[in-house]
C-alpha cells in the first residue's frame, strides 16, 4: 500500500513496469475506433475540417505559386500576396481581390464524399457541429444547414456595405464580379464586401460563443484536411473533453507537439501513436479515402453512394442555379457560368 501510494504520487516505476493509461476505447486504431462506433455508437460528433477537404473537388491552393494570389500580387504591383486579404488594403484597392474572386467564388465546383460523408452524420442526428476554415461553401452545396455551420471565416454567402451595412445576397455579389463592376452598395454608395475574414477582422462572433456549448457533450471529435497551424481555429482541439475520442484524418501527420510546439505547452497535442495516448486515431491519407473507409466499416456505403449520386443529380439539374440554406430558409442563387 506504501509502495502504491509513493507510486501514485511521485509517478514512480520501476524499470519492468509499464504504467498503465486509461483509453477510452481498447484499441486506439482506425480499425479499433470502427469496432467502438458499431458497437456503441457516438451521439454527438464535431466536425473540424481545413481545405484538404475540397482538394479532390479540384479547388487548387489558393496560396500557391502560379495561381491567383500570386499571379495578382505582380499585377497589381501589392507587396505581399496575402495583402489581398487585408481590409485596409482592400478598402483603399479593392480591385485586385474581386479579380481574385472570380477564382474563388463558389459554384464552379461540387463537393466531395467527404462533403457528403458529414452531411450523412447530420441525417443520422449524430452531427453537433461542423465548423470550416473554408470559404467555398460546399458543405452547404452538400445540403447541410446553416445551424448545423460555423464558417470561421465566413463565406461568399451574404455580404454587407462596409459604410452602412446594408446586406446584399449572393446573387446580387456574383452579378457584379463576374460583370468587373466593383460592388457599390445602392443606399450609401459605399463599398461592399462579402462576409469573408479579412486580416484585421474579428472571426464571427459564432465562432467564440458556440464551442463551449457544442464541446460539452462532444463524444468524437473528427478533424480532416486541415494543418492544425491557423489559430484560434486549431486550438478547437482542445475544447473536447478528456474522454471524447479525437480522430485525424489527413493526409499529414499533423497536431503533434513536435510540429506545433503551442500545443504541448498547452496539452494541447494530438498523442496519436504515442504511449501515453488515451483518446487519439488518426488515419493518414486523402479526406475522401478515410470517410469512404469509415463508410465500410460500419456498414454505410449504400448510404453515402446514395447521397453522393443523388445530391450530383440535383445540382446536375440546377446547373444553373446554387441551392444554399439561408437561416430557414433556400436561397437561390444565379450562378451563370464564369466562362459566358
Amino acid at each position: 500500500m506504501i509502495r502504491r501510494f509513493f507510486s501514485q504520487t511521485f509517478s514512480l516505476t520501476s524499470d519492468n513496469e509499464t504504467p498503465t493509461v486509461d483509453k477510452v476505447i481498447p484499441e486506439l486504431t482506425f480499425e479499433g475506433l470502427s469496432i467502438h462506433w458499431r458497437e456503441k455508437g457516438f451521439k454527438k460528433i464535431i466536425t473540424m475540417v481545413g481545405a484538404g477537404i475540397s482538394t479532390s473537388a479540384g479547388i487548387p491552393d489558393f496560396r500557391s505559386p502560379g495561381y491567383g494570389l500570386y499571379s495578382n500580387k505582380k499585377q497589381h504591383k501589392l507587396p505581399h500576396p496575402t495583402a489581398i486579404f487585408d481590409v485596409e488594403n482592400f478598402q483603399r484597392n479593392p480591385a485586385p481581390f474581386f479579380e481574385l474572386a472570380k477564382e474563388l467564388y463558389p459554384g464552379s465546383f461540387v463537393p466531395t464524399p467527404a462533403h457528403y460523408f458529414i452531411r450523412l452524420l447530420h441525417e443520422k442526428g449524430v452531427l453537433q457541429r461542423h465548423y470550416t476554415q473554408n470559404i467555398d461553401m460546399l458543405e452547404r452545396l452538400a445540403g447541410l444547414p446553416e445551424e448545423k455551420l460555423i464558417e470561421a471565416i465566413g463565406s461568399f454567402n451574404t455580404n454587407h456595405c462596409l459604410n452602412c451595412k446594408q446586406l446584399y445576397d449572393m446573387a446580387w455579389m456574383k452579378k457584379k464580379i463576374f460583370s468587373d463592376h466593383l460592388p457599390i452598395c445602392e443606399q450609401c454608395k459605399g463599398l461592399v464586401k462579402p462576409d469573408i475574414v479579412f486580416i484585421g477582422e474579428n472571426l464571427p462572433d459564432k465562432f467564440y460563443s458556440s464551442p463551449d456549448e457544442d464541446f460539452k457533450e462532444c463524444d468524437l471529435l473528427i478533424i480532416m484536411g486541415t494543418s492544425l497551424e491557423m489559430q484560434p481555429f486549431a486550438s478547437l482541439i482542445h475544447r473536447a473533453g478528456p474522454r471524447c475520442i479525437r480522430l485525424l484524418i489527413n493526409r499529414d501527420a499533423v497536431g503533434r507537439a513536435s510540429f506545433a510546439p503551442w500545443m504541448d505547452a498547452n496539452g494541447e497535442a494530438l498523442l496519436y501513436g504515442e504511449t501515453k495516448n488515451t483518446r487519439d486515431v488518426a488515419f493518414l491519407g486523402d479526406c475522401d479515402a478515410g470517410v469512404w473507409a469509415l463508410a465500410e466499416a460500419l456498414g454505410w456505403e449504400d448510404e453515402l453512394q446514395q447521397l453522393i449520386s443523388n445530391g450530383q443529380r440535383e445540382l446536375e439539374e440546377e446547373k444553373d442555379n446554387i441551392v444554399v440554406y439561408y437561416g430557414d430558409e433556400i436561397q437561390t442563387a444565379v450562378i451563370d457560368s464564369a466562362k459566358k
